[in-house]
């Protein structure tokens, strides 16, 4: 029996290993760059969970990037919230979505800093504030890792809730908020985080069961890895760190 389950786990992990993944199509990425005008400043939008939800439907992170653009439109700037997906929805964009966060986003991180630096180089005086909740935090803060000295200042990153088993990057254009050390998951707090993991499944099934029709990364839900615009510590740290970054406009 033990056998049985060892040559199992083996298989799995060699299909997550090897197994072609499902890439994401980022063409709209690549179109919202194109869309952007001089004078407008670009927001790169990246969910917590598997990376592909929408702004609109993004519940937790939307009214932040919401907050970022009334800060910059009171500072006199225009600003446009781009999306990029980690994660196709579909079974193997999952496990490509699974490779991907066990190998820090290296390859995906690598792709984006890229891309980022090409649109930087050929509009010079446009900035870019790339943001990221949880597990996208992890992954805009890789990409901040990648990109060179070069173009880094006109580049900038927020970051929340970056999981424990994550190191931020140190640079004066990178704010990582963990809610003052108060967030499990950065924290790396066992006890809630292996609570939080045992209701999930409960919680998912109750949802199917009344007609609520919730995935398992919503489902899962870690009190105090939550950020709200109108705390100090998080609306209040994003508003100081723009402010200090972005010269006010001439209206």
């Amino acid at each position: 029996m033990k056998k049985n389950i060892v040559i199992s786990f083996l298989l799995i992990g060699l299909i997550i290993l090897f197994e072609p993944g499902d890439l994401p199509d980022n063409s709209q990425f690549q179109e919202g760059l194109n869309s952007v005008s001089q004078d407008e400043i670009v927001i790169v939008f990246n969910s917590g969970g598997w990376g592909n939800t929408p702004v609109d439907e993004a519940g937790d992170f939307k009214p932040i990037i919401e907050g970022v653009q009334e800060t910059l439109n009171d500072l006199g700037y225009k600003s446009i919230v781009v999306p990029y997906k980690r994660t196709k929805d579909s079974f193997w964009g999952k496990i490509e979505g699974i490779r991907s966060f066990l190998t820090s986003f290296k390859s995906q991180s690598a792709k984006l800093a890229q891309e980022i630096e090409d649109f930087v180089e050929n509009n010079p005086n446009t900035k870019v504030i790339v943001a990221g909740l949880s597990s996208g935090g992890a992954f805009v803060d890789k990409t901040m890792e990648c990109v060179s000295e070069k173009n880094i200042s006109n580049i900038f990153t927020i970051e929340l809730g970056i999981p424990f088993w994550e190191e931020s990057f140190d640079s004066e254009n990178v704010l990582f908020l963990n809610n003052e050390g108060k967030d499990p998951l950065s924290k790396g707090e066992a006890g809630i985080l292996v609570f939080s993991l045992f209701k999930t499944p409960f919680k998912w099934l109750l949802g199917k069961i009344s007609g609520e029709n919730i995935s398992l990364s919503r489902a899962l839900y870690i009190p105090g890895h939550e950020y709200f615009w109108d705390s100090s510590t998080t609306g209040g740290q994003i508003t100081t760190f723009i402010k200090d970054k972005f010269v006010p406009q001439n209206f």
